[in-house]
């Protein structure tokens, strides 16, 4: 048992040394041996009230829409172009439709993007698939587009061609789709299938036999950042009006270095009062329970860093509500350990009160934890928030209690077994 307990502590020393290099400020990690080289650097990424970012604004074409279907338009174009954002790999984007002077805008703030070009490449192509008959193979040939279009497509993933290597791109049609490709391809046996992306031809293979199931594969000259371009160009859909870019720049942070300050001063005041708390109401082990309480703090940084979690003042306040759940764990389990002290041994009563308030820790979490899943709405519910700074809220609380509920049953745990048995 002792052999064990050691074993776990020198574990949850390595996890916590290794947590504390990643943590530390400008961390880099560089390895090399002979070919093989990882060079990575860990920051923390900031949103974009606290480090800035990048400001868009497009203007979208409504001329030829009627007063009616222009709202539904202009809300799906926004909605597509989150999806594209979110699958560009920027978190807690900030998408928002707006009226400038009779003109429809989409105004689109990407935190910690200080080079947007690639983004806004991503955001205005329109992505528009079609699949078109070729009635003679030769460079004058006709070219018949189908109703096969983009808007019958039910995913796309990125793959690698069996024959030549390169990236492709897998395609899988929806239910009415793949009729209409099962129709194309048997009216095509040993005829071309041209496949054409924004007015330029992709593909154009041969068909050899009628293809059932709905999938098709898009090979070209691609290179993989191309390929997964396309991908998520294909995933998140077409846009269904024009845009063009108006407006574009970088912007400071909103909330300046002095705001920034006083948050991280609030921040470890707020540690400092939480932590003597704990030490005078419960002493030697409100000591140990402060242990652990830095210890939920060099892991949560460290995956802040790794994840990369994208911090803005909302994110920062449901990492410190998280501290706030971090210690609830430790009381409960203390004051189940006062009562279970006058009735048996120190020792049993450490593991009964670890066991017996275990029910009201796993309840309390879960509670917050389905809050956390309703704000950050990662289905993209429409009857629920889509606020990209609530949802940097969600989303760092949600990790917090993950890592506190580690830190309160397994570090704590037994950095007090260990503790009571030296005693």
């Amino acid at each position: 048992m002792k052999k064990n307990l050691l074993v776990r502590i020198i574990l949850i020393l390595l996890l916590t040394l290794a947590c504390g290099f990643i943590s530390y400020p400008s961390a880099r990690f560089n390895f090399k041996l002979g070919n093989f080289k990882i060079d990575k650097k860990f920051d923390l990424v900031l949103g974009l009230d606290l480090s800035g970012g990048s400001h868009l604004v497009f203007e979208a074409d409504t001329s030829k829409l009627d007063t009616g279907s222009k709202g539904k338009a202009l809300d799906s174009l926004r909605n597509i172009i989150e999806k594209r954002v979110n699958f560009f790999g920027v978190s807690e984007p900030n998408v928002q439709t707006s009226n400038f002077e009779g003109k429809d805008r989409i105004i689109v703030e990407l935190p910690g993007v200080n080079d947007p070009k690639e983004a806004v490449n991503l955001i205005g192509q329109t992505a528009q698939l079609v699949f078109a008959e070729v009635q003679e193979a030769s460079p004058s040939a006709i070219i018949n587009p189908t109703n096969l279009t983009g808007a019958d497509l039910k995913s796309a993933d990125v793959v690698f061609d069996k024959n030549t290597g390169k990236p492709a791109i897998s395609i899988v049609f929806n239910e009415e789709g793949a009729k209409k490709f099962e129709i194309i391809t048997g009216k095509n046996i040993g005829k071309p299938l041209a496949i054409i992306l924004d007015n330029d031809l992709v593909s154009a293979p041969v068909v050899n036999e009628k293809i059932t199931g709905g999938q098709a594969q898009i090979s070209g000259n691609f290179t993989l950042e191309e390929a997964k371009k396309l991908e998520v160009q294909l995933n998140a859909g077409a846009l269904p009006i024009p845009i063009k870019l108006v407006e574009e720049k970088t912007v400071g942070a909103t909330l300046g270095a002095d705001s920034i300050n006083k948050s991280i001063k609030a921040g470890i005041i707020g540690l400092i009062m939480v932590s003597l708390f704990m030490i005078l109401l419960y002493g030697k082990y409100g000591l140990i329970a402060d242990i652990g309480l830095i210890v939920f703090g060099i892991i949560t940084l460290a995956l802040y860093k790794l994840i990369p979690v994208v911090l803005t003042l909302p994110g920062i306040a449901g990492f410190l509500l998280s501290v706030g759940m971090a210690v609830d764990s430790n009381i409960l389990i203390f004051e189940r350990l006062k009562e279970e002290t006058k009735v048996r041994p120190i020792y049993d009563a450490l593991e009964v009160s670890f066991g017996r308030a275990w029910d009201s820790i796993r309840d309390a979490n879960i509670a917050t934890l389905v809050t956390a899943f309703i704000l950050a709405n990662p289905l993209d519910w429409s009857f629920l928030n889509v606020s990209g700074p609530v949802r940097g809220f969600a989303i760092t609380l949600a990790l917090g209690i993950g890592i506190s509920l580690f830190t309160g049953i397994i570090v704590t745990r037994n950095l007090l077994r260990l503790f009571i048995k030296e005693k």
